[in-house]
C-alpha cells in the first residue's frame, strides 16, 4: 500500500508541473481533473457550465462573446437554442459558485455582448506553487523549451531535469511522501462517527417556483425515512426549512444545529421525470463524502426517497437493524397526480382558517382519488387537529372524530407511520384515555426515534402525570432534533414543572426571532404571572391580545391576570366580551376557568369546569399540575373533578 502511494505521490508531483490549478475566492478550478472545489468540497457542474468556467477563468479580465461561448461549448456544427442554453449555463454556474447577478463577483454580464470573469486568479501547478510556464523552471534550475515542445522531446527535458535535481530531491519526496501517507492515514482514523445529521431543503432547479412544493416534499421525506434510524440524531423538518434562502455555509449551519452532516441537494422536474442529486458533507471540515444523482419518473418517486435514504444511511451508520432496514426500503408506486396534492397540501404556506380548509380539501382529493395512500390520511389528520388549534373554528368534539378515524385509518393502511400513532396518541391524552395515549406515544418513539413531535407529545403526557422532571428531560430531548422550533414546548414544560425563572427565559429567546410570535407570548404571560410578575405579564399580554384580536386564549390569560392584580372591573369586561364573542361562535369553556380562579370566584370556576368537562375541553388534561388549580386543590368539588379525568 505504502509503494502504491509513494508511485501516486511521484507521479502527481512531477506530473502536475504540467497540470493547472485555478483559485479564485473560495474555489478551486482543478483543471487538468475536470473538477471544481468550495473548500475542500467537490461541486458537482454539469459539462456546459463547467466549460464555460474554465472558458472565462482561461480569459480572465477579457469580454467573450455569446458566440465565442456558443463554439466552445457545442461547436460550429452541433444546433441547439444558443441564447437559451448560454443562459441556462451561466445560471448553473452562477448557482454553483453563489454569485449574485445584480452584485457579480466572479461573472459579470456585458449587456449585448457576453461574459467577463471579473475576480483576481491564482494560478498553480496543483500543489499551491505559482504556475510552472513552458519555458522556465524555479531557480536555480533553467531550462529553455521551445513554446510548443513535443512529447518526446517533453519526456527527455523531464528526465533531464530529474538527473539535475538528483537524489537529495528524491529523499524528499519519498518524506514527503511518508508524512502525507501517515497523515492522511491519522487523520481518517481519526475521523469521529456521524451521530446527527440535517438534510437542508432540496433546492429547485427547475426554473419553476411551482416546483418548490415538490422539492420540500422529498425533503421531508428523506428526513422521516433516515429519522427511524435509532444510533443517528436527524433534525426536524420545522428547523431545517429555515435554512431554505440561507447564504450561510455547511460548517455555519451545522452549527446552528449542533450535527455532524448535513445533507444537501438539488431537484429537477421535467414533466413526469425527475432527478434529484444529492450529497453528504462533514460539517466540520466542509469535506464532501459522497453524492449522487438520481432519475426517475414521478409515479416512482417513494422508490426514489428511498434510494437516496439507503445511500445517506449506508454512509452514516454500520449498525442498521432489520427493522431499520425494512423502513428505509419500503416504497410503492404512486399516482403522480395523488402525490402532487399530498405534497402540496403538506407543504402549503400559512395557518389561517381559509388556508387550513384548502389543505383538508387537497388531501381528501388525494384520498379520493387513490384510498390506499396512508400519508395523505396523516396530513389530513393533523390538519384537523391544526384547524382546532389555531382556528378555534369549531368544538372539540367535532374536530377530534375526524383526526382520530384519519390516523386510525392510516395506521391500518401502514402500522409502521410513526406520525399516524403519535397523532392517535394525542388524541388519546385529550380524552383522558391514558394507558391508550401512552402505549401509541411509545411506539411512534420505536418506530421513529427522531420524531420531535413525538417527543414533545410525550413530554407533554408524563407532565399531565404530574412527572414534570421527566417531562423536562423528554421535551429536551425534543429539542436535540428540532433546536429552532421548540423554546415554546420547552418553556410551557418547564412552567408546568414550576421552573418559572427558566420557562421565562425560554419564551424570551423566542422572541429574538420571532418577535409576533402569540402563542410563545401567551406563555410568557403566563410565567411571569407565576413568577409574580403581574405588572409585566399584563403587558405583554395586552400585546398579544391585540395581535390575536379575538384569540379566546389570550383574552382568558389577560383577565386572569387583571383579576390576580386586583383589576376586578377590567377582569370581569374581557370574561364579558369572551361570553359575547361565545354567543357568536365556539369558545372553549375552559377559557373562562383561570379568570374565576383569580376572582376567587369559585362556584363561577367550578361550573365552567363542569362545561369543560363536557365538551373534555384542553385545559383540563394539565389540571394535575397546572399551578392556577393550586388555588382549590383542597375543595372537594377539584378531587371529585381530578378523579374523573382520572388522574387521581
Amino acid at each position: 500500500m505504502l509503494r502504491q502511494y509513494l508511485l501516486h505521490a511521484t507521479k502527481g508531483l512531477f506530473g502536475s508541473l504540467m497540470a493547472r490549478q485555478f483559485q479564485f475566492g473560495e474555489f478551486t478550478l482543478d483543471e487538468l481533473r475536470y473538477k471544481l472545489l468550495r473548500g475542500e468540497r467537490l461541486l458537482r457542474l454539469q459539462k456546459q457550465p463547467m466549460d464555460l468556467l474554465i472558458l472565462l477563468v482561461e480569459r480572465r479580465g477579457e469580454l467573450v462573446s455569446r458566440e465565442e461561448i456558443a463554439e466552445r461549448l457545442w461547436g460550429k456544427d452541433v444546433f441547439v437554442d444558443v441564447d437559451h442554453s448560454i443562459n441556462t449555463a451561466v445560471r448553473k454556474l452562477r448557482q454553483a459558485l453563489r454569485d449574485d447577478p445584480e452584485k457579480p463577483r466572479y461573472v459579470e454580464t456585458v449587456l449585448g455582448k457576453g461574459y467577463r470573469f471579473a475576480a483576481p486568479v491564482i494560478s498553480s501547478n496543483g500543489n499551491a506553487s505559482p504556475v510552472v510556464e513552458v519555458g522556465t523552471l524555479p531557480s536555480p534550475v533553467q531550462v529553455d523549451l521551445e513554446p510548443a515542445i513535443p512529447f518526446e522531446e517533453a519526456r527527455q527535458v523531464s528526465a533531464r531535469v530529474w538527473i539535475v535535481i538528483g537524489a537529495p530531491a528524491f529523499l524528499v519526496l519519498v518524506a514527503v511522501a511518508v508524512a502525507l501517507y501517515s497523515g492522511r492515514s491519522a487523520q481518517t482514523a481519526a475521523q469521529p462517527p456521524i451521530q446527527s445529521l440535517a438534510v437542508l431543503p432540496l433546492k429547485n432547479l427547475s426554473g419553476d417556483p411551482n416546483q418548490e412544493y415538490l422539492a420540500d416534499g422529498i425533503t421531508e421525506a428523506l428526513i422521516g425515512r433516515l429519522s427511524g434510524i435509532h444510533n443517528l440524531r436527524v433534525i426536524s423538518r420545522t428547523s431545517v426549512m429555515k435554512f431554505k434562502e440561507t447564504k450561510l455555509s455547511v460548517p455555519e449551519i451545522a452549527k446552528a444545529l449542533g450535527v455532524d452532516a448535513i445533507v444537501e441537494g438539488s431537484l429537477i422536474r421535467d414533466g413526469s421525470h425527475v432527478r434529484v442529486h444529492a450529497q453528504l458533507i462533514r460539517a466540520a471540515s466542509d469535506k464532501h463524502l459522497w453524492a449522487q444523482e438520481y432519475d426517475r419518473e414521478l409515479q416512482n418517486i417513494l422508490v426514489l426517497q428511498s434510494d437516496i435514504a439507503q445511500s445517506i444511511a449506508k454512509k452514516v451508520s454500520d449498525s442498521i437493524t432489520s427493522q431499520e432496514r425494512v423502513m428505509l426500503v419500503a416504497a410503492r408506486p404512486v399516482v403522480p397526480e395523488v402525490y402532487e396534492l399530498y405534497v402540496k397540501a403538506k407543504n402549503a404556506p400559512g395557518n389561517n382558517k381559509l388556508q387550513l380548509e384548502q389543505r383538508i380539501a387537497n388531501f381528501q382529493d388525494a384520498i379520493r382519488k387513490d384510498p390506499t395512500f396512508a400519508p395523505a390520511y396523516v396530513g389530513l389528520a393533523q390538519t384537523y387537529i391544526g384547524y382546532q388549534d389555531i382556528a378555534v373554528g369549531a368544538p372539540p368534539s367535532e374536530i377530534r372524530p375526524k383526526a382520530t378515524d384519519a390516523a386510525r385509518k392510516a395506521i391500518e393502511l401502514d402500522p409502521e407511520l410513526a406520525e399516524a400513532h403519535a397523532i392517535l396518541a394525542e388524541m388519546y391524552q385529550k380524552q383522558w384515555k391514558w394507558a391508550e395515549a401512552e402505549a401509541e406515544y411509545k411506539r411512534a418513539l420505536e418506530l421513529k426515534p427522531n420524531d420531535a413531535s413525538a417527543h414533545r407529545g410525550y413530554a407533554y403526557w408524563l407532565a399531565c402525570q404530574g412527572r414534570t422532571e421527566e417531562a423536562v428531560a423528554w421535551v429536551k430531548r425534543g429539542r436535540e432534533l428540532d433546536p429552532l422550533d421548540s423554546a415554546d414546548s420547552v418553556g410551557f414544560i418547564l412552567l408546568m414543572a414550576r421552573r418559572y425563572e427558566e420557562s421565562i427565559r425560554e419564551y424570551r429567546s423566542i422572541f429574538a426571532a420571532h418577535p409576533h410570535y402569540t402563542s410563545a407570548r401567551w406563555g410568557l404571560g403566563f410565567a411571569l404571572i407565576m413568577n409574580s410578575q403581574i405588572d409585566e405579564a399584563i403587558s405583554e399580554l395586552e400585546k398579544t391580545v391585540a395581535m390575536t384580536d379575538t384569540s379566546p386564549g389570550s383574552i382568558a390569560m389577560l383577565a386572569t391576570a387583571y383579576g390576580l392584580a386586583s383589576n376586578r372591573a377590567e377582569a370581569l369586561r374581557l370574561v364579558d366580551k369572551l361570553k359575547q364573542l361565545r354567543e357568536k361562535g365556539y369558545i372553549p369553556s375552559g377559557a373562562f376557568i383561570t379568570p374565576y380562579l383569580a376572582l376567587a370566584d369559585y362556584d363561577q370556576a367550578f361550573l365552567w369546569c363542569e362545561e369543560a368537562y363536557k365538551e373534555q375541553s384542553a385545559i383540563l388534561q394539565w389540571i394535575k399540575v397546572n399551578p392556577f388549580f393550586d388555588l382549590v386543590r383542597g375543595d372537594p368539588r377539584f378531587i371529585d373533578l381530578q378523579g374523573r379525568v382520572g388522574l387521581n
